[in-house]
């Protein structure tokens, strides 16, 4: 009866919702800013789902359900030499390298040959992507235990033109 008893408890801690539910991204990263220093950041998501709390970069949030997306924006500086994304530093910041799970993003200058807006390279996970317009984001998808996928809003394929 106790062999049976510890089986059942093995089986039901597999299934359980809640063991599918919970995740904790840290979200490491490192920023280049306009100086040319670099320092290191986390911005990363995690939910709790017996807590019922979802995590933000470092603040936390009760919900009843994990959010569907999470929108970061990027706004390129009106001389197109430098980003500001909020979530990450609290001024003008020039490259990123940021690893949320197994997505890696990375904003790069570069010397393109064309002019593109702000001489910048966005990477995802090894394709890269030019500013399309001035404002662009990065969407984070979730599911219930994972990051479904990483979306980017206003940007292309091919080079941008200023």
């Amino acid at each position: 009866m106790q062999k049976l008893t510890h089986l059942l408890a093995a089986v039901f801690l597999t299934i359980s919702p809640l063991s599918y539910a919970d995740f904790d991204f840290k979200g490491p990263g490192e920023l280049r800013f306009p100086t040319g220093v670099s320092d290191g950041f986390y911005f990363g998501f995690g939910w709790d789902e017996a807590a019922k709390k979802f995590r933000i970069g470092p603040k936390q949030y009760t919900m009843s359900d994990i959010p569907d997306s999470y929108s970061i924006a990027i706004t390129l500086s009106k001389d197109g030499s430098n980003v500001w994304i909020q979530e990450f530093y609290q001024g003008f910041i020039e490259e990123f390298q940021w690893q949320l799970g197994n997505n890696k993003l990375t904003l790069k200058k570069g010397d393109f040959g064309k002019s593109v807006k702000g001489n910048y390279v966005l990477t995802l996970n090894g394709t890269e992507y030019f500013f399309e317009r001035n404002n662009i984001s990065i969407d984070v998808v979730f599911d219930n235990a994972d990051i479904k996928h990483i979306k980017l809003e206003g940007v292309i394929k091919n080079m941008g033109t200023k």
